[in-house]
């Protein structure tokens, strides 16, 4: 077979269903619990601020559910996106693997957060709700949510972790150019961030602290909703055409992934690139490993504890069960700013507790000289997110070199870093931790 540099699909073949794991998992994942009864959550738990629609996702256990024909529409702006064969990094490493990158940095965003922010944000404005908060670390997830905001005519409030906020000022400008307000976090706006700054001024913030800023807002307002970028049932379901694009074009290929990558913050888009794979090892069609790749800094999946625990800092939200560091944990500053999260989604929670998937972590460093190889082998400057996945195709492949293996690599490139570039400038200083 011919050796092709980019495998597409045409809009005729586009996924037209998301895929919901939990109909395939050999054991399902606990209820969430009520956080002051801690009896199993209803979904009228989550009415006051979700969508009624993204509630009966997340409770859902059919294995496909519909994709909105306006949803696919919008999709089509920039899906299907490429898989490509990564030559040059193949050549670089001098490795008999195959590797292979789904780039999801094409979308309007710059990364794979539109494909929950635009179902999100129109179940939203079909049920009649006008205002949205959240959350956002790196600025993807809040980049992302901004522009769906903005074309259903809906206004937005985004806590911004506030390390973040400042490292990565154009994430905020991309947000108030598609009409978001951008709040740092912790702030004076909420009872959650005032309490935190009582207590330490200068708290760089955290994921978990702008949850409960964004959920404290969302709830003293009825006409006033939540959505969240990662962690929940809903948003990893949404993250699935990533996978789905990616089963159908590594068949294209000719080849299948002996090992699927991607990083790790809350568990969105290594859930969309890893979920369909899984499914189809599950069912007995694939024998495909499962990596999940975390920071070192914050390292849940490798050393936290599974147990149940708040997704948020103030112990706002439900209790979900999930590997966690503890939602009070406050993560190092790192430039990987979607991946600093204390705990784990619990549907990737219970398949990693289950041995179904594996889980690694990098430290900085080498994410970093694994983003700058990649960017000087293949032309994509990634997000510093995405370096931890790329970062951990090098190993495989290395190692397929040294056991003399030609093995399948398949990633999730997340996003691109053309709006994290101090994070490189800081690398080629030295400043890096």
């Amino acid at each position: 077979m011919e050796q092709l540099k980019k495998i597409t699909l045409t809009e005729q073949e586009m996924p037209t269903q998301w895929y919901n794991i939990v109909a395939d998992m050999p054991t399902r994942p606990l209820p969430p619990l009520n956080p002051a009864t801690r009896e199993p959550a209803t979904r009228e738990d989550f009415y006051p601020i979700f969508a009624r629609e993204l509630v009966e996702q997340e409770f859902s256990t059919e294995a496909f559910i519909e994709i909105p024909e306006e949803v696919q529409a919008l999709y089509r702006m920039w899906r299907p996106t490429p898989l490509v064969r990564a030559y040059g990094l193949e050549k670089a490493l001098d490795t008999p693997a195959h590797i292979y990158f789904k780039n999801e940095s094409t979308s309007m965003a710059g990364s794979h957060k539109p494909n929950t922010a635009i179902p999100q944000a129109y179940y939203n404005y079909r049920q009649g709700i006008r205002r949205l908060t959240t959350e956002t670390g790196g600025g993807q997830w809040g980049s992302a949510l901004s522009f769906a905001a903005r074309h259903f005519g809906m206004d937005l409030t985004v806590f911004m972790v506030r390390v973040s906020y400042g490292q990565k000022p154009y994430r905020g400008l991309m947000m108030r150019t598609w009409g978001a307000e951008v709040v740092p976090s912790p702030s004076t706006r909420t009872a959650a961030g005032r309490r935190v700054l009582e207590h330490e001024p200068e708290s760089p913030g955290s994921l978990g602290i702008a949850v409960s800023e964004a959920v404290e807002m969302a709830a003293g307002d009825p006409e006033t909703n939540y959505a969240i970028g990662s962690v929940m049932n809903h948003v990893l379901l949404h993250q699935t055409v990533i996978g789905e694009e990616a089963l159908r074009q590594m068949e294209k290929a000719g080849e299948a992934p002996d090992v699927v990558i991607g990083c790790f913050g809350g568990g969105s888009n290594f859930a969309g690139i890893a979920f369909p794979f899984l499914r189809e090892r599950l069912r007995g069609r694939m024998a495909t490993r499962i990596v999940a790749v975390e920071p070192e800094s914050c390292p849940k999946l490798t050393q936290g504890e599974f147990r149940y625990d708040y997704g948020d800092e103030a112990g706002l939200t439900p209790l979900f069960p999930m590997y966690t560091l503890g939602h009070d944990f406050t993560p190092a500053a790192i430039h990987a700013g979607g991946l600093r999260y204390h705990g784990a989604g619990s549907l990737v929670s219970q398949l990693l507790k289950d041995g179904l998937v594996e889980a690694a972590d990098m430290p900085q460093l080498e994410t970093f000289e694994a983003g700058v190889l990649f960017a000087r082998t293949e032309g994509i400057i990634p997000a510093p997110e995405s370096t931890h996945a790329i970062a951990q195709a090098i190993r495989e492949a290395r190692r397929a070199r040294e056991e003399g293996r030609r093995e399948t690599i398949l990633f999730n490139l997340s996003g691109h870093g053309l709006v994290d570039l101090y994070a490189y400038e800081q690398y080629f200083a030295g400043r890096l931790r």
